[in-house]
């Protein structure tokens, strides 16, 4: 498998708000890592592929550096989700894809002008 890195920093405007993307990425989205510089503690982040605007990442009040690999629930042909259980309270995870989407990074409460890089790891 080819595995790429892309990597975005984003710096917030006054109100500690920004939106910032990738370049457009095709394949399994890996990991996402954040690095913190100096956004604010109490960050948020709503991490998003653009097109699809299929979640990865949605995590709020953020203080230290953090990585993180998006999953989506497994399911069967017919629509059914796939639990490794009976109980169905243990969903099969599998990779999010995308085609040819950018990573849209949105951030609030992340202090004025700081910034944040995050790096996205494709396969």
């Amino acid at each position: 498998m080819y595995i790429k890195r892309e990597t975005v920093s984003v710096t917030t405007a006054v109100g500690g708000a920004a939106t910032g993307y990738s370049k457009p990425v095709n394949g399994q989205i890996l990991s996402i890592q954040y690095v913190k510089t100096d956004f604010a503690d109490g960050v948020d982040f709503t991490i998003t592929l653009e097109t699809t605007e299929r979640g990865l990442w949605t995590e709020l009040d953020v203080n230290a550096s953090a990585i993180r690999a998006p999953r989506q629930p497994a399911h069967s042909q017919a629509g059914a989700a796939l639990h490794f259980n009976d109980e169905g309270d243990e969903p099969v995870p599998v990779p999010i894809c995308a085609a040819d989407e950018r990573v849209k990074i949105a951030i609030a409460n992340g202090g004025d002008g700081n910034t944040g890089v995050f790096h996205i790891t494709v396969g």
